[in-house]
């Protein structure tokens, strides 16, 4: 029965993974919110608890850990797997090791599951509440870890196949909080079913439950019939999440709309480096559509934005033909509105930047350096050197920026760039809101993930920034070579997007916003702290106890 239980989790890691965006077109069934590219909550939730029955009816410690692990392993491996892609069709890597590359990274991270699932193993006779609270601060102490440690990489959080759903937390509790109330709800749910029902199964090990601690069978179920009777209708139709979201009142402000035209060039990743093929293309193009967006703005009669997306020129700034600059800034100076690009800078002096430089019509200059590097992509990691040396790609020695850079002053609003998988780490872009006079009022975001080819790598991007939007509420604006080039208002709506991988410019006009939402006060004065902390408390809580 071990291999059934395997078997069943690894299905039900891939669940989870198709959760946080469903990939197929051929199988999208609205009437169970199974939409081509959208969050499917439900197939969270349900993944979630398999996983939760499968360790508390684990005969061991150790096989709940690896159970655990098993479920990570392959809920992981299908939230990234397109890493695959940037590796062998573009970095040359053959197929076996860009294939175990993929799958170390995630053994590699599912251990903080396994570790997670192996203590809450503990609990697995506990009172339905009990387990709940403490498989849910296990859950977020597994993900913040996963999240920060080793410069982090918390792509495929489950609070993101909730940001429909739990629309109505994110400004509160953020990403990490949502995601513990999904796996409060789930390890809760299977815990009162499973202590009502029958006897275990008989493969399993019966557990017995000490005497004298106020954990029998049924015991203290009833605090969570309420939230799961509230629960299922959000699972079954996610957009009733984000329709309540609307209707409770906001907790900023509008700063007035801005005008955006958002560029996407559509380079094929693999001629964007050439400089007989992509180099030129993208020279010509960007100026050209930069200088069309611009009369587009100026016919309209108020300033705008323009927004180029992450490297739109892959060169350094001094490489680049002098007259070129002069007919872009020219064309800048003419207008009535501001431009950002997304390119490279510095030397081999000073080292140098993954950037966005900007200007207004008098020139006056910005420059927004990434605080929050790619490992493998934009730093090499010690003793990683020879795996680098095993991919074709070009890739950059980068040196970080400064955390909470000031933000563009433009046209009434503060603009805070962020770049490419930034967006990722809300206690970082919240960190740019200490100064609330100075916080940022629209997010401006520029990404190339085509590294990633034509794959739900885009699909699960454009929900972080919707989250993101959500957390701080602020309108998100995404500029990208491939996509998701996309306008996201305050509360997480989509207000218009470019078809991926099509070259086109995206006319968006957004509402900026003043405030600070909770999340955004808390995460910018502590960081994720009070979530680690409050989940540490709930541990500590409930093992005095029992």
């Amino acid at each position: 029965m071990r291999g059934a239980w395997s078997a069943a989790l690894l299905l039900a890691g891939c669940v989870q993974a198709l959760a946080l965006a469903w990939p197929f077109q051929t199988l999208a069934l609205a009437g169970w919110g199974l939409h081509a590219g959208e969050p499917t909550p439900l197939l969270q939730w349900l993944a979630l608890c398999v996983l939760v029955l499968a360790i508390v009816r684990a005969p061991s410690r150790r096989r709940a850990a690896w159970r655990a692990g098993l479920f990570a392993l392959a809920w992981l491996c299908g939230s990234f797997w397109w890493l695959f892609v940037s590796m062998n069709t573009y970095g040359g890597m053959a197929v076996p090791l860009a294939a175990a590359a993929v799958f170390l990274l995630a053994a590699f991270l599912a251990l903080y599951y396994a570790a997670a699932g192996a203590l809450f193993w503990r609990w697995r006779a506990a009172a339905p509440l009990v387990q709940a609270v403490v498989f849910a601060a296990l859950w977020t102490l597994a993900e913040v870890a996963r999240g920060t440690l080793l410069t982090g990489f918390p792509w495929g959080a489950i609070g993101y196949a909730h940001v429909d759903s739990l629309a109505v937390l994110a400004p509160w509790v953020g990403v990490y909080g949502m995601g513990a109330l999904a796996a409060a709800l789930a390890a809760g749910t299977v815990a009162a079913l499973v202590q009502r029902s029958a006897p275990a199964v008989p493969w399993e090990r019966t557990v017995t439950v000490p005497s004298g601690r106020g954990l029998s069978h049924g015991h203290m179920a009833s605090p969570l019939l309420p939230l799961l009777a509230l629960w299922l209708p959000l699972l079954l139709w996610p957009h009733l999440g984000s329709w309540l979201a609307q209707r409770v009142p906001t907790l900023t402000a509008s700063t007035g709309t801005l005008p955006v035209q958002l560029l996407q060039g559509n380079v094929a990743q693999d001629k964007k480096f050439e400089p007989k093929v992509g180099i030129p293309f993208a020279l010509q193009w960007y100026k050209e559509q930069t200088a069309l967006a611009l009369d587009r703005l100026d016919a309209a009669g108020k300033p705008g934005l323009v927004v180029l997306p992450e490297t739109a020129i892959p060169l350094l700034p001094q490489e680049i033909d002098p007259l070129w600059w002069e007919a872009f800034k020219g064309r800048i100076e003419r207008s009535q509105s501001a431009v950002l690009i997304g390119i490279p800078v510095g030397n081999w002096r000073e080292g140098y930047t993954n950037s966005v430089l900007g200007w207004t019509p008098s020139l006056q200059p910005y420059r927004y350096d990434k605080y929050h590097l790619v490992p493998f992509g934009e730093f090499v990691p010690p003793f990683f050197q020879w795996f680098i040396d095993m991919m074709q790609i070009p890739l950059g020695a980068y040196r970080p920026g400064p955390l909470g850079q000031v933000p563009f002053a433009w046209a009434g609003q503060y603009l805070g760039p962020n770049i490419c998988y930034e967006d990722l780490f809300g206690e970082e872009l919240a960190a740019a809101f200490r100064n609330p006079a100075q916080a940022p009022t629209v997010l401006v975001n520029v990404s190339n993930i085509a590294w990633f080819g034509n794959t739900v790598a885009i699909d699960q991007h454009r929900h972080i920034a919707r989250l993101r939007a959500l957390e701080l509420q602020r309108p998100m604006v995404r500029a990208t070579n491939t996509g998701s080039t996309v306008g996201i208002d305050h509360m997480g709506r989509v207000l218009a997007e470019l078809p991926r991988l099509t070259r086109g410019v995206l006319g968006v006009t957004v509402e900026g916003r003043s405030g600070l939402t909770p999340f955004a006060r808390w995460a910018a004065r502590w960081d994720l702290w009070p979530v680690v902390l409050a989940a540490l408390a709930l541990l500590a809580l409930c093992w005095r106890r029992t």
